[in-house]
């Protein structure tokens, strides 16, 4: 029976069945997205135009056509959209949450089927980060959360929640790099050290292994050979270092995991740290010669470019100018039908929100929403030491 690849477990996931794109295909659904929402809030700001003219009896018979609305182009959204990303991060930091890099993805997983016209990112923000913590398992109260949130409810953390579970598709699991490049990173220490494995059809022994490493040519930008297996160890210390600084930065606010599987993001990382050293690795895996390993390369060189070109964390005076004159341009666009997401919310869960159901379907919908509220007071039994009610 043949033995599971690491690969073959990898694309049962739903972030490679239902997550995973071409470049092509992510550019035609962000213009789709984009197109449908445009179409939205021209179509609402219209609405509410006419019915404001209607109330104060002021409408012109003979009046001008609506103003076109200036919508956001898909590039604008997609600045708007790094940006809110940036601030989750810090967010995250501030508060020492470990889970920023899979609220990030939650945010840019949104917003490939939902537009910052349509949900601003600022509102939709903090309920990604607190999905987060729930989903990877760190436990944080929403008392708690909303503590470290200036001029935020509760109720505007816990109001787009359901929307943001439906843009993710009710899909949470989140495969990140971080644990394929401290693998890469062991191995690459017993490798210098004289005591790793190659491939297996590499056939090269530990020893062998041990000399390649202290012959490779500098680091990226370097001028210096390491001339002993210390200074190969401390060479592969500081490449770690850079790529998993690379791996918290430019693979979130980038495409990368859109594009690539996690294992290509951390040697593509790897490979903007210290290239010479990534091809070793990579020639360690491989028999000479070898039919895949030209296409790998070629995939790894693409992905490490993309992580090149990755936005700021930092953005300049004239990036921070840029996303100021798009977020006023924001302000213009907006869909006034979903702004007041707490409104929206506390409508749906009113009672007359179910006008013309039956009598029985109301009354019965009532109480399974009732007991689900008390079942989620209850999600973590009663509090110690109190039994019977009493």
């Amino acid at each position: 029976m043949p033995q599971l690849t690491e690969d073959d477990l990898y694309r049962t996931s739903t972030q490679y069945r239902l997550w995973s794109f071409n470049r092509e295909s992510l550019l035609s659904l962000r213009s789709t997205t984009n197109e449908s929402a445009a179409e939205g809030v021209r179509a609402a700001l219209h609405a509410q135009k006419a019915a404001e003219q209607e109330q104060s009896s002021k409408q012109d018979s003979n009046g001008s056509p609506p103003q076109e609305v200036d919508c956001l182009s898909v590039g604008e959204e997609q600045k708007l959209v790094v940006f809110y990303c940036v601030q989750t991060m810090r967010f995250a930091d501030f508060c020492e949450f470990p889970t920023n890099a899979t609220a990030v993805q939650y945010l840019k997983r949104f917003y490939l089927s939902n537009s910052p016209m349509t949900y601003h990112p600022k509102e939709m923000m903090p309920s990604a980060l607190f999905l987060a913590t729930k989903t990877e398992n760190h436990y944080t109260s929403l008392k708690s959360f909303v503590s470290k949130l200036p001029k935020t409810t509760a109720e505007d953390v816990v109001a787009p929640e359901f929307l943001l579970t439906q843009g993710l598709r009710f899909t949470f699991d989140v495969r990140h790099p971080h644990r394929g490049l401290e693998g890469g990173f062991m191995e690459l220490l017993a490798l210098a050290t004289g005591k790793g494995q190659s491939g297996p059809n590499n056939g090269a022994s530990p020893t062998q292994f041990q000399k390649q490493m202290v012959g490779l040519d500098p680091a990226n930008g370097g001028n210096k050979k390491s001339r002993s297996a210390k200074e190969v160890v401390q060479r592969i210390q500081d490449a770690h270092g850079k790529a998993k600084e690379i791996l918290k930065t430019s693979a979130l606010l980038t495409d990368a995991y859109f594009l690539y599987t996690p294992s290509q993001i951390w040697l593509s990382s790897l490979f903007v740290a210290d290239e010479p050293l990534a091809r070793f690795y990579v020639d360690s895996k491989f028999p000479t010669p070898s039919t895949m390993k030209p296409t790998l390369l070629t995939t790894l060189g693409t992905c490490a470019n993309l992580l090149r070109s990755s936005a700021s964390a930092d953005p300049e005076d004239s990036e921070v100018k840029e996303l100021k004159r798009i977020d006023k341009k924001l302000y213009k666009c907006r869909n006034p039908e979903k702004i007041d997401l707490v409104g929206i919310n506390k409508a749906q869960k009113r009672e007359g929100h179910e006008d013309g159901l039956d009598e029985k379907v109301i009354k019965k919908r009532k109480l399974e929403r009732e007991r689900s509220e008390k079942e989620a007071e209850d999600i973590f039994g009663p509090a110690l030491g109190i039994k019977d009610g009493k």
